[in-house]
């Protein structure tokens, strides 16, 4: 099943249930995380898919009305705008890795973000004081459970789903020095969505792949991960807990503008798109404005 969040005509958000026919079903929570925060999250998905379809014998007889939000209405916002943590890992895929110039690792590259950094999957990406703005096309996994000092086989059962997402990157602040935090962090620079896929309709390997004004310059599949989703949460989950609605960022194939020869960046109305078949696409227009802060 696929879960998304969508804004509402009150200025507020809803989790949603995607449909077979592209329509959304509103659910009792305000967001995909505040959704798997429920340990009967699953229940209530089915109960309200059931509503929908009026097997009425199996649904509860108070059962709550079902609000139907048409596809062309969908207003997407970011998935898990409340997320705990969201943990990134950076050099993950064997292509991507040689065109940096490194190594294979022996241990994931991780990196932090807050919240604050997501966005909708059609929301134009705001960029104020740089002006090497990068792409990197990511599969993201939605942790569904609590995990610490998980082993691999845990992990893999803590996995809620998958989604797409765009690690929007300002190397000319990520470069300034060794740490890539202040060139990763940026607020609502980083798209995730349009929905979660659950584990159990995911499947083992995804196709990634990113476009600018609808040129294909990242692809790549998720097989040739060297950290795979269910080792990266088992790997985290040593040092930190993860619970419902954390997000982690799996790395990006080959194809980024920094590696390009020259290098290459975005340009202010330049359209990102971010696509992985069976979980949606992502399409962002970037606006970079030529504020800079006194010490940049």
């Amino acid at each position: 099943m696929k879960l998304a969040t969508l804004r509402t005509a009150n200025g507020g958000t809803t989790a949603a249930l995607a449909t077979s026919d592209g329509s959304y079903l509103a659910l009792p929570a305000a967001d995909v995380g505040a959704l798997l925060a429920r340990p009967d999250w699953r229940s209530i998905v089915q109960e309200t898919g059931v509503q929908e379809t009026g097997v009425q014998e199996t649904a509860a007889q108070d059962a709550r009305p079902v609000t139907l939000i048409a596809e062309a209405e969908a207003d997407y916002a970011p998935l898990l705008p409340r997320a705990g943590k969201v943990i990134c890992c950076g050099l993950n895929y064997g292509d991507h890795i040689q065109e940096m110039g490194r190594e294979l690792p022996e241990f994931p590259t991780l990196f932090a973000k807050y919240a604050d950094t997501l966005l909708g999957a059609n929301d134009a990406i705001e960029v104020r004081g740089s002006v090497r703005v990068d792409w990197e096309a990511e599969l993201a996994v939605v942790v569904g459970s609590e995990l610490f000092h998980a082993d691999e086989d845990q992990a893999r059962a803590g996995i809620a789903g998958y989604t797409v997402a765009n690690d929007v990157s300002m190397r000319d602040w990520q470069n300034r020095t060794l740490q890539w935090f202040q060139g990763k962090a940026w607020d609502r620079t980083t798209p995730v969505g349009p929905v979660m896929v659950t584990a159990d309709d995911g499947g083992n390997s995804f196709d990634v792949r990113g476009y600018v004004n609808g040129e294909l310059v990242q692809q790549g599949n998720t097989s040739t991960l060297v950290f795979g989703p269910a080792r990266l949460l088992s790997y985290i989950s040593q040092f930190t807990v993860l619970r419902p609605g954390d997000l982690v960022l799996t790395g990006t194939p080959g194809g980024v503008g920094m590696g390009m020869t020259p290098p290459r960046f975005l340009n202010d109305g330049d359209v990102l798109a971010t696509e992985i078949d069976g979980i949606g696409r992502l399409e962002n227009r970037v606006r970079i404005h030529s504020t800079v802060t006194a010490n940049a």
